[in-house]
């Protein structure tokens, strides 16, 4: 598996798949060819059908720059690679000099067509959480050890500039009203999840009120096009450091151990990506708030110092119970249902480690399980409710 640094990515909302893959191929198109006169991008699939309400258009645009560059929305043309599908032509002295293609595979990540490997190198050994435990007890090691044995020491001042990314984008966002960009008149309601508080509140519901205060609070500066960390993705953003921060807020857990948190978190994200996917887009959502539900259960087990097993079941619970989740973005904009799901995932992940403290000695289904059964599921959702706003909640809805 890859490192965590291109899994929890810092960029720019409010898609991983549909702004920020895009950016990487636009620079690295850019790199090969910088001097050509003109450019042209043509969005295929995925890209093209939610490509105006995820501002990839917008992106791109900026991302070249003052260089001429047109815009294509090919909304016709089949995707059978990657339904995120994007091609780059470079023109000079009004001629054709090159094409190429690209995939946005999720996460900020990018390949090229034709590419057997992805170009960041494999930094840790083992590709299956039976694998990781089996070696992290025969050597007497936390998963946290076993990410800094592969990573080195540096992956904590990257996981730290992570969290001070996700807690700035908290404070962003709970000090922040209005209306969300888009047309569907969205209203921000972090800030007001956050400081009103119900007549007769209870520890219960001041706790649910305020991981969703901050998971809304990420999810609609994410929507708003603002700065944020992918978790694994930008869609589901708000999920982990909604645990995380709230978590903190109650325990006063401290900075360093909110680190070994993301890091455990992380592996579980990073063996989703490795053996299935968190693309929306080729997946539904289940690869991402599922994804992000599971990574931030995992988070929270570490924080509680819960055991291997208990790691693995609520991880793998928080998948379980998102299978088939469609993903149908309405005006394909990150807002509806998106943001309130990262909320109800937020809250949906402590109650996994809660089932998770009771019941893990008695699981049957493997996390490695539920991740193959992920995928096979993912691939079998039509594609209408795979990130394309032509299904479900995207077709229902009218403005």
């Amino acid at each position: 598996m890859q490192s965590l640094k291109y899994l929890y990515r810092i960029g720019r909302g409010p898609s991983s798949s549909h702004t920020m893959g895009p950016i990487e191929a636009t620079k690295r198109f850019l790199k090969e060819y910088p001097n050509a006169d003109s450019y042209k991008v043509i969005l295929y699939g995925s890209l093209a059908k939610t490509g105006k309400g995820h501002m990839t258009d917008c992106a791109i645009e900026e991302t070249f720059g003052d260089r001429p560059c047109e815009i294509v929305f090919d909304y016709k043309t089949e995707t059978p690679v990657h339904p995120n599908t994007l091609d780059f032509i470079a023109y000079k002295g009004g001629k054709e000099i090159c094409q190429k293609r690209y995939y946005s595979i999720g996460g900020g990540e990018v390949l090229a067509d034709g590419e057997k490997e992805r170009e960041h190198p494999n930094v840790y050994p083992h590709n299956s959480f039976t694998e990781i435990a089996k070696y992290c007890e025969e050597n007497d090691m936390q998963l946290w050890e076993y990410v800094e044995e592969c990573e080195g020491k540096e992956i904590w001042d990257y996981l730290a500039k992570v969290w001070q990314v996700m807690l700035s984008a908290i404070k962003r966002g709970v000090n922040t009203e209005g209306i969300l960009q888009g047309g569907l008149e969205t209203q921000r309601k972090a800030k007001m999840l956050r400081r009103q508080s119900h007549v007769d509140e209870t520890e219960e519901t001041k706790m649910n009120r305020l991981i969703c205060a901050y998971a809304f609070a990420v999810s609609e500066e994410n929507a708003s096009g603002g700065i944020i960390a992918t978790a694994p993705t930008c869609g589901a953003c708000g999920v982990v450091p909604a645990v995380l921060k709230y978590l903190q807020h109650k325990r006063k857990f401290s900075d360093e151990k909110i680190l070994k948190a993301l890091a455990v978190g992380g592996i579980i994200g990073n063996l989703i990506k490795t053996n299935a996917s968190i693309s929306g887009a080729e997946c539904g959502c289940q690869a991402e708030i599922g994804t992000a539900c599971a990574m931030a259960a995992a988070c929270a087990c570490e924080l509680y110092e819960l055991n291997f097993d208990e790691i693995e079941y609520a991880a793998e619970m928080s998948i379980e119970h998102h299978l088939g989740l469609t993903c149908d973005p309405v005006c394909g904009l990150v807002q509806i249902p998106c943001i309130e799901r990262n909320a109800i995932a937020a809250m949906r992940a402590l109650n996994a480690v809660n089932l998770a403290d009771f019941l893990a000695d008695s699981r049957k289904i493997s996390f490695d399980m539920i991740v193959e059964t992920m995928w096979e599921t993912g691939k079998d959702l039509k594609v209408m409710y795979r990130e394309t706003s032509e299904g479900g909640l995207a077709k229902k809805y009218k403005k």
